[in-house]
């Protein structure tokens, strides 16, 4: 039998920990390897190329959005379901957009987990079906999901060239990105800019 292999990613090791007890009490799921943050993820994801990456949507280094949009590229054969605290449409979005398979709350995980993994590795899209009940922030202002990522490495203190690297765009186009950024927000610094993605789940500090 071939058996559903995962790479776990979160910045927790106790919650890493209680993933891979939880999947692996069933014998169709393998664990191949755990992350601690974005980079390690997209290291490991090409590195072992699992079937499914689990990974927990606010990470060091950079956001889940990020790193899928990265392991996607890189090996679209692997799938990604993400972990969640935020059930703003705006989170799901991203991450959908981003490349991500399926989305789950976080809160309530333990009871979904394992059959959302052979979902995902199934090539099925799983959405937690709390988000539904769930209304979107009202007055919140739509950000693309590249001005979402922009918005990640801004708040890590990366430079337009470092974030155009990191994303495969000109600093050029990072720059027009931060722009439209403080536009929507209403925003004229990036002190305030952070502060405003940190306030609002937008993004991770750690």
């Amino acid at each position: 039998m071939h058996k559903i292999t995962v790479l776990l990613v979160d910045d927790h090791v106790l919650v890493r920990r209680g993933f891979r007890r939880m999947l692996e009490d069933d014998a169709e799921i393998e664990i191949v390897g755990e992350a601690g943050d974005g980079d390690q993820a997209v290291e490991l994801a090409a590195l072992l190329k699992p079937r499914v990456v689990v990974m927990d949507f606010a990470l060091p280094s950079m956001n889940g959005a990020v790193a899928t949009r990265l392991i996607r590229k890189a090996c679209p054969e692997v799938e990604v379901l993400m972990l969640s605290m935020h059930s703003e449409t705006t989170f799901v979005r991203t991450c959908l957009d981003a490349g991500a398979r399926g989305y789950l709350l976080k809160n309530a995980v333990d009871l979904e987990l394992v059959d959302a993994v052979k979902q995902v590795a199934a090539g099925i899209e799983v959405l937690d079906p709390r988000l539904s009940k769930v209304p979107e922030q009202a007055g919140a202002p739509a950000l693309t999901t590249r001005e979402l990522e922009v918005l990640q490495l801004i708040v890590h203190g990366k430079s337009n060239k470092e974030i155009a690297v990191v994303l495969g765009l000109s600093a050029n186009t990072v720059a027009v990105h931060r722009a439209n950024l403080m536009q929507t927000l209403g925003i004229h610094n990036t002190a305030e800019l952070v502060v405003y993605a940190i306030r609002n789940g937008l993004a991770s500090i750690s």
